[in-house]
């Protein structure tokens, strides 16, 4: 894949109309946490009739009766990359809610979920009836998901009893449906001990939702904290086994996802970038003119070309059921994050006192981009998985 099809343009114009019509005229309320993001995602899912395929796409696959292994919710795999990265251009947190609440809560009890299970949650996670958030993030444990993890179940009878926290919960704070990972106190070593996965739902005893924090970027999305407090759990609430691999396959599209929300971000500066070096004017001319903006803008196209190269290649390799490996998704992850801040920032730079003032949006698109150094994992430890496999025997 080279470029974009007439079928994708045709959809990037149908979406960018609605982010005209629905998204942009919101942006202050949504960055401002008055207003959250789900009714508009829902109001999305109506527009395209994503709903109405996510319903006939769930109970088709009910329908199979199967393990779940192997099954997918979409399979439009350019539409999907399409909208993440119009949308990401202008209200990155919307895609975040969006993308959790399917591409993570959903897919897992799909991936993982009995035949009951699936019944039970998917329907309404599928079409956003339901908002979903996936809690594996601690105060303590950062980078060290898995090892660091004290969230943790007790077996009582034939139930579990689950106490801890999770922070910086993309949706937590709204969640109707939350997949929480959490380890089994067996008695063994704490960083040795099984990791065990379970399906909650909002208002139940013991478990409570904090209040959205007061974050720097990705505004429009709400992030918080999840409290348990002695939680009873029965077993049609745990998901099949195999927690870490589930959360690490998990881990590799979130980290590809990252490219589409790079380029979004690109996109838009890039965009904006232009049209200001083509109107502005200092010294009798357009600043567009001067060199050392010229080279600013050389070096966005750039970054905009190598990034829309990794999603175009993303695109093909889905299509053709290959996933890449962890550190294939890491050094995507790395790279497109990594060109989004610099391109996001020198943006705010061309713009000059402008780009500081929050009415120009550069400002929120570099606030935007610099989480994505940080979302989805750390960039530190995407490095760490890159070394990892290319010094392993």
């Amino acid at each position: 894949m080279i470029e974009w099809s007439e079928t994708d343009l045709m959809i990037r114009d149908a979406l960018r109309e609605f982010i005209a019509k629905e998204i942009r005229p919101h942006t202050d309320a949504l960055e401002s946490g008055e207003l959250p993001p789900y009714d508009i995602i829902r109001k999305l899912f109506a527009a395209f009739g994503i709903d109405v395929m996510a319903a006939q796409a769930v109970k088709s696959l009910l329908g199979k009766k199967s393990s779940g292994s192997g099954q997918k919710l979409g399979g439009q795999e350019g539409m999907a990359l399409i909208a993440v990265s119009e949308l990401a251009g202008v209200s990155l947190g919307i895609v975040a809610s969006m993308g959790v609440s399917i591409g993570l809560t959903a897919a897992t009890i799909l991936a993982r979920g009995t035949q009951e299970q699936k019944e039970r949650w998917l329907p309404g996670l599928a079409t956003f009836e339901k908002i979903g958030a996936w809690a594996i993030t601690e105060p303590d444990s950062g980078s060290d998901a898995f090892g660091g993890m004290k969230t943790h179940v007790r077996r009582d009878g034939d139930d579990y009893v689950l106490n801890g926290q999770k922070t910086f919960i993309t949706n937590g704070p709204y969640a109707d449906t939350i997949v929480v990972y959490a380890k089994l106190d067996d008695g063994s070593p704490a960083r040795d001990r099984q990791v065990l996965t379970f399906v909650l739902d909002k208002g139940m005893p013991g478990l409570t939702q904090g209040k959205p924090f007061k974050k720097m970027g990705m505004n429009s999305s709400p992030t918080g904290e999840l409290f348990f407090d002695d939680v009873r759990l029965g077993q049609d609430r745990l998901l099949g086994s195999g927690g870490e691999a589930s959360a690490r396959e998990s881990f590799s599209y979130e980290r590809m996802g990252v490219a589409a929300l790079a380029l979004g971000i690109i996109n838009e500066c890039h965009r904006l970038s232009v049209e200001y070096a083509k109107s502005r004017k200092l010294w009798g001319q357009e600043i567009g003119r001067f060199q050392l903006v010229q080279l600013k803008l050389a070096k966005m196209e750039i970054a905009r070309i190598n990034v829309r190269n990794m999603v175009f290649q993303t695109i093909e390799r889905l299509r053709a059921g290959k996933l890449p490996t962890l550190a294939e998704a890491s050094a995507m992850k790395l790279y497109s994050s990594e060109a989004a801040t610099e391109v996001a920032m020198e943006a705010v730079q061309l713009f000059g006192g402008n780009g500081y003032m929050a009415e120009y949006r550069v400002e929120q698109l570099a606030r935007d981009a610099k989480s994505l150094m940080i979302y989805a994992g750390s960039n530190e430890i995407q490095v760490t998985h890159i070394a990892k496999a290319l010094l392993k025997d």
